[in-house]
């Protein structure tokens, strides 16, 4: 089981309340779990894209960014580090902030890094039954992909 800690909208952290993950339709109006998700970009450049697992919602779509939920007792830097490392084995030092926004409909407090890496390319780890494939894509690239094609849209406004 999963539990995450409750917060405002302003992301203040509410003491003495614990949601737990599956349950999201019971999060009453105002209350929200911390959801975080990282762009990654290489000193060279690229940023890392993530192929979405066969088995997953959306399956197949490329995100350009890892991420998820922040377990009960992390912060949000902490939620990131250890998703980041999860789902692509990449070890980050410092991660930059780049927004925090609310979703009412979802109960998410989100929010936003980015990781610039030298880690080798070719080190990439994917998470069995999260993502089946990896690459690494110039702006451009990005950019051109489709609403079909990308998952991750809102990361689109931080690739440089």
């Amino acid at each position: 089981m999963e539990l995450w800690d409750a917060y405002d909208r302003n992301f203040k952290k509410i003491e003495g309340i614990t949601l737990i993950r599956g349950e999201e339709s019971s999060i009453p109006k105002g209350i929200y779990h911390m959801v975080v998700f990282i762009l990654v970009r290489h000193v060279d450049g690229q940023y890392l894209l993530m192929r979405r697992s066969p088995g997953k919602a959306y399956p197949l779509y490329w995100e350009a960014t890892a991420g998820g939920s922040v377990l009960q007792g992390e912060s949000a830097i902490e939620g990131a580090l250890r998703e980041l490392r999860e789902e692509t084995g990449i070890i980050a030092d410092t991660l930059e902030e780049k927004e925090r926004f609310v979703e009412d409909e979802t109960h998410s407090a989100y929010y936003a890094f980015v990781c610039i890496t030298s880690c080798d390319k070719e080190s990439v780890i994917l998470q069995e039954g999260e993502t089946c494939d990896y690459k690494w894509a110039d702006k451009e690239e990005i950019l051109a992909m489709g609403d079909d094609e990308l998952l991750s849209q809102t990361m689109r406004k931080y690739v440089i």
